[in-house]
């Protein structure tokens, strides 16, 4: 008799169109904390979180609760058929909570797709412009909006009419590593912000006078946790100012205590016009926000936002309960303290094993850029996807990531314990001997 895992594949494979991949060979019994059962029994320590979905955790008592409680008394109406409560109460929290500008409103939709197309269309609706600036190696989503706003070719974007969306400008992201000008942080004269945009792109790409809104992500994530320099989200800031640009700040990945700060933008004292959220938001349940300042917000005419299970009541009671837990556990202190903790054995890794050319990413938001040579820094594609096969096949799921697919990211759960996390990374060190051998 076949085990479970290899009847399911084969369901999947007879009912499941091959454009919808999977990163691991393996289906989900339960789960909770950091921890994954699989359906033969087989245990995995989970350092990839939904992809930075459960910062707390699987199945956290107070979040099941929370959906239970909702689940009793009503699961669906449409916001704009009969409002509820747990959607104003999660807004006002959202808007005490969000790194925006001045008094703000939210509003709610499902993926984190969806609210940045929401945002978009906002920011448009305001400034009465068309264009938006992206950045180079940028995820924001796969519908065809966000897919041309997302930079990477393959799988995202290949053969899928991406190219058919028109107002999107792309524009180089500080990647210090791999300088697109050759030049390096401490001499460069932030020479990606000022220089770039006023010498080069606003001349050569699109008139500022034409463009509603930049959009950014803090942290890139599916870039691989590429962290600009300090001064570079502050001075971007300043170039918006200057020209009547919105700044939509992109925390799909990077909020709810990824980085060690409530959100990303926190690190830099940065307050955008627009900022999406999802993910961690609702502890697994589906659902994004956007938040901005009121009057931006207010832009649009009634009816001209939302959708059916936007904001669902289930959603946003979960989300009530995440910020609650959040606040009680004390999840974005322990998550810094994480991302401290994992960062000082990810640089004695790369110590020991030459072929990690950079160790970067902020708080427990961290990424290993895998490359053949560190002096020419090749990127190394290959060894990426054999250690993510090994630590798979050794009880830990990680992810690889990044434009050239030689990044791994580390995503665990904030509220994942000292031995489950000191077992992953044990495992992850016997997975680049491995590799590197």
């Amino acid at each position: 008799m076949p085990d479970k895992t290899t009847s399911w594949t084969e369901r999947r494979e007879a009912a499941i169109p091959r454009g919808v991949g999977s990163t691991s060979p393996y289906f989900m019994a339960r789960a909770e904390g950091a921890l994954i059962t699989d359906v033969d029994g087989r245990e995995f320590i989970d350092f990839a979180g939904g992809i930075g979905v459960l910062n707390v955790g699987h199945r956290h008592p107070k979040v099941v609760e929370a959906v239970k409680t909702q689940a009793d008394q009503f699961l669906h109406s449409c916001f704009h058929v009969m409002m509820y409560g747990p959607y104003v109460e999660l807004a006002e929290k959202l808007n005490r909570m969000a790194p925006c500008r001045g008094p703000k409103k939210t509003m709610f939709a499902n993926s984190g797709a969806e609210a940045v197309e929401n945002a978009v269309k906002i920011a448009r609706y305001h400034t009465g412009r068309e264009g938006i600036i992206a950045f180079r190696n940028a995820f924001h989503g796969r519908t065809c909006l966000t897919m041309a706003l997302t930079s990477k070719v393959k799988p995202y974007k290949y053969n899928l009419g991406a190219l058919s969306v028109p107002g999107i400008f792309r524009a180089a992201y500080p990647y210090c590593y791999r300088c697109p000008w050759g030049k390096t942080h401490t001499s460069c004269g932030l020479h990606c912000a000022e220089p770039y945009f006023e010498q080069d792109f606003f001349k050569h790409y699109v008139d500022p006078s034409e463009v509603a809104a930049v959009i950014i992500e803090p942290v890139q994530g599916e870039g691989g946790f590429i962290v600009p320099p300090p001064e570079y989200l502050p001075a971007l800031r300043r170039i918006c100012d200057d020209h009547g640009i919105l700044l939509i700040v992109d925390e799909v990945q990077s909020g709810f205590g990824r980085t060690g700060k409530l959100f990303a933008s926190d690190h830099f004292g940065l307050e955008a016009d627009l900022m999406t959220c999802a993910k961690s938001l609702a502890g697994g349940m589906p659902l994004s926000a956007v938040t901005g300042t009121a009057e931006i917000m207010d832009a649009v005419h009634p009816g001209g936002l939302g959708g059916t299970y936007g904001g669902n009541p289930l959603s946003c009671s979960a989300a009530l309960a995440v910020i609650e837990v959040m606040k009680e556990e004390g999840l974005v202190g322990k998550g810094a303290a994480l991302g401290a903790r994992v960062r000082a054995e990810l640089e004695k890794m790369a110590e020991e094993f030459p072929i990690i050319g950079q160790v970067r990413g902020l708080g427990p938001m961290l990424a290993l850029e895998l490359v053949r040579d560190r002096r020419t820094k090749e990127p190394a594609p290959e060894l990426t996807k054999a250690l993510v096969k090994h630590c798979q096949s050794a009880g830990l799921i990680i992810l690889d990531c990044g434009t050239l697919g030689n990044n791994v990211r580390l995503l665990m759960p904030l509220s994942i314990t000292e031995e489950q996390l000191s077992k992953g990374l044990d495992i992850l060190r016997e997975g680049f001997r491995r590799v590197a051998a």
